[in-house]
């Protein structure tokens, strides 16, 4: 028998906090949830026994993908619990994506099991008239035509015998803007320390209280799912973003910490119920810089707003804006300023890098522009069945993210484009972002998008899409002009729509459905 040295165990994911607390204070609230009520710490861990126990019974091995299109919910929880703890890979999908994209993506995962829930019913009736998988693998909460009850998984005897926990970590889908997604490979190695981290930077502990407005199948909740659970805090499950739902989950429940994008933010800033909380709430917000405008609507309600980066590739948040203490004295603009910055990696990941195109570390002036590199723990393994693209995103050992930006003299990146966002006028480069931020200034925008349309005399020229705050008003002429008192007067829009903008399921602005909008002549 081969004995391990007694300083050594496999990343325990299915130890993180969750056999210890379900064992020392079983009664201890861990979900609340819109359709499961209320469910104490050792009810949590017996359903997640429970569906070890079902889908090996199924036929579900060590190294096998389990597929889930869920909502935020206990059944959520429970799934990434359970393959944590017997060694399955799970793949959260896009419950907004079509059927024969679900069907892609199960297909090209080589799923074992999909399971899913009805309010989702008719795009998952169409999925399973393409994929592989067959109907003995497919199951659903609630009805939906060609699965099996749910049920079927979670009423059998609780398994507690765990897998070595040295494979089963999930795998994502990226959300495919340029073509077919992409299967990211986590790992252990990484999901492990990664939810540490988050515990760490968001403060979580046993009194925290998490409302789930992230959508768990994104990045997997940022990691969220495992560190809200490590640290005994206590999940609020909201299947949807409500800002009337939000905001009375937040004083009902006595929430204290939530994330999600920008959009997100404005859409709890200035909703109607928007008032000052009584105790802070601790809010970590990225998939897009945010506006100084927004981070001081946030503070003014008593919300502690800490700006994050990452990318599926890195299991989510790899970079934090690390708030100083220093910081404390300066001015309400200034500390805006600062907070829209991406900051620094986390606690558990390598220094980040802007590089130019030779893969040279760009002078850290806070001028001079490269793409962001990343390498460390809580990046990927590579792309799944995908080696040509692997080599291409980190073709010298550090992950080229597409993000272009600057690194100040405090060592602080601040993230300036997205490389395919930058504007090209003239022959001078715009950002895209710094137009976006001049703009979301005025007291009457909302959201904003600025992306490039084709021009004879410039080769491209900025557009701007704008939502105006209920009841605001705001001309074209008017935006422009307030642009042009901020930036150079050749990075102010050229055009300005009004209305409403397209976003992804996370609340990410969906900037190339604006670009083909563009292309066929709306501005």
């Amino acid at each position: 028998m081969t004995r391990q040295p007694v300083h050594y165990a496999p990343p325990p994911m299915a130890d993180l906090g969750f056999w210890r607390l379900a064992g020392q204070d079983p009664d201890r609230l861990a979900v609340v949830d819109p359709e499961g009520g209320e469910i104490s710490a050792g009810e949590l861990l017996a359903a997640s026994n429970r569906l070890v126990h079902g889908l090996r019974a199924l036929g579900l091995q060590k190294g096998d993908v389990l597929a889930t299109v869920l909502p935020n919910g206990a059944p959520m929880l429970e799934l990434f619990l359970a393959a944590t703890q017997a060694g399955w890979y799970i793949t959260p999908i896009n419950h907004h994506l079509a059927g024969p994209e679900i069907a892609y993506i199960v297909d090209d995962c080589e799923a074992k099991a999909l399971i899913g829930h009805e309010r989702f019913a008719g795009e998952l009736s169409r999925a399973a008239k393409e994929i592989r998988l067959g109907p003995e693998g497919r199951f659903s909460i609630g009805e939906v035509d060609g699965f099996r009850p749910y049920a079927e998984l979670s009423n059998g005897q609780p398994d507690t015998t765990p897998s070595d926990r040295t494979v089963g970590a999930p795998m994502q889908y990226t959300s495919g803007t340029t073509g077919r997604p992409k299967g990211v490979m986590y790992h252990h190695r990484g999901a492990y320390p990664q939810a540490r981290a988050v515990v760490g930077h968001t403060g979580l502990s046993p009194s925290a209280v998490h409302l789930w407005t992230l959508p768990m199948f994104h990045c997997n909740g940022w990691c969220f799912p495992w560190a809200v659970t490590a640290a005994g805090a206590t999940h609020v499950c909201l299947p949807k973003v409500d800002p009337t739902e939000v905001w009375r989950l937040i004083r009902a429940e006595g929430v204290t910490h939530l994330e999600g994008a920008p959009t997100v933010l404005s859409m709890i800033g200035y909703a109607t119920e928007a008032a000052p909380v009584e105790t802070p709430v601790r809010l970590a917000t990225g998939g897009a810089p945010p506006s100084p405008a927004i981070l001081r609507r946030m503070a003014e309600l008593g919300f502690e707003v800490t700006h994050l980066y990452g990318l599926t590739e890195t299991f989510g948040p790899v970079m934090i804006c690390d708030w100083r203490p220093e910081w404390n004295d300066l001015g309400e603009e200034e500390q805006a300023r600062l907070r829209a910055r991406q900051g620094v990696g986390n606690m558990i990941s390598c220094t980040a890098r802007v590089v130019d195109g030779a893969g040279q570390d760009v002078p850290a002036d806070g001028v001079a522009v490269g793409e962001i590199a990343l390498r460390g723990n809580n990046v990927m393994l590579g792309y799944f069945k995908d080696e040509a693209a692997t080599r291409q995103a980190a073709p010298d050992g550090w992950f080229r993210t597409g993000d272009l930006g600057v690194v100040h003299p405090d060592g602080y990146v601040e993230l300036r484009d997205r490389s395919k966002d930058v504007i090209i006028s003239g022959g001078e480069n715009i950002a895209s972002v710094e137009v976006e931020q001049a703009i979301a200034d005025h007291a009457a925008v909302l959201e904003v998008a600025v992306v490039a349309a084709p021009s004879e005399r410039w080769g491209e020229v900025p557009i701007a899409y704008v939502t105006l705050h209920e009841g605001a008003q705001a001309t074209e002429e008017e935006i422009i002009e307030h642009v042009r008192t901020r930036l150079a007067r050749f990075k102010a829009p050229k055009s300005v729509v009004f209305g409403a903008l397209p976003k992804t399921s996370t609340g990410k602005i969906q900037k190339f459905r604006l670009r083909e909008r563009t292309e066929d002549g709306e501005a």
